[in-house]
């Protein structure tokens, strides 16, 4: 089964509106992992405008799950959390600091040098490295040439086609083509951004070996309806009938 891991940003953002520790990330990352979540995820950017520095180490204290952390290792202190903390996977993110949300994959012809150290290092301390990337097959050849463990597809393009029901079916395409070169290039395969509960199931149904999907954003917006446990069983039940 493809295994799901919840981005906590939003309560963080939600939380961070007031200074009286409500929402606490603590208690919805509790509740998350109650409901089965295979995974946690945060992406800590440099302006702790969602999550801080200080909820990736409260985090780290009572994490059961795998933990996740995105982010850009070449700005603000990302690699000392992964120095410190050493979660489970690293998510390498090419994100401006003032980005609103991350919004593109790497270009590995212009900063895969630079990555090659901090992937090492990474790899050292124990930690499994993704790649945030592009469907190009040919920069997809390149994160398994860097000795990255993993690439996450970036998929809101395939979220804006489903959404507005254009070229979906050359969209996909070009998501199996990415997966199929990673496969075949060693690569275990991510995917996240914008996926939610009416798109989840047909991209990991067509798309093929999708090991993890990273869901924050429409996840946590579906819980103020159904509520933060309930939603998780919901995405959950999604992901369950693919292994029906």
């Amino acid at each position: 089964m493809t295994r799901l891991s919840v981005n906590l940003n939003k309560i963080a953002l939600l939380r961070n509106a007031r200074n009286i520790g409500i929402p606490s990330v603590i208690e919805s990352a509790k509740t998350v992992i109650k409901a089965g979540a295979n995974g946690i995820t945060v992406h800590p950017r440099p302006d702790e405008r969602h999550i801080r520095y200080s909820d990736v180490y409260e985090l780290a204290e009572m994490m059961t799950v795998e933990y996740n952390i995105e982010g850009n290792p070449f700005t603000g202190r990302l690699m000392e959390l992964m120095r410190e903390v050493k979660p489970d996977q690293a998510t390498l993110v090419p994100d401006d600091p003032g980005a609103n949300t991350s919004d593109h994959g790497w270009n590995l012809k212009k900063d895969g040098k630079k990555l090659v150290p901090i992937i090492k290092e990474l790899k050292a301390l124990g930690i499994r490295v993704s790649l945030f990337m592009d469907t190009e097959p040919a920069g997809i050849m390149m994160a398994g040439q860097l000795d990255a463990d993993r690439v996450e597809l970036y998929t809101e393009p395939y979220a804006a086609a489903f959404r507005k029901n254009e070229n979906l079916d050359e969209m996909l395409e070009r998501y199996v083509n990415a997966a199929k070169t990673a496969i075949d290039a060693g690569l275990g395969l991510n995917a996240g951004h914008d996926l939610n509960l009416k798109n989840l199931g047909k991209f990991c149904k067509i798309v093929p070996g999708i090991l993890e999907v990273s869901i924050g954003h429409a996840l946590i917006a579906d819980s103020l309806e159904m509520g933060l446990y309930n939603t998780v069983k919901e995405y959950l039940k999604v992901l369950n009938k693919l292994g029906e």
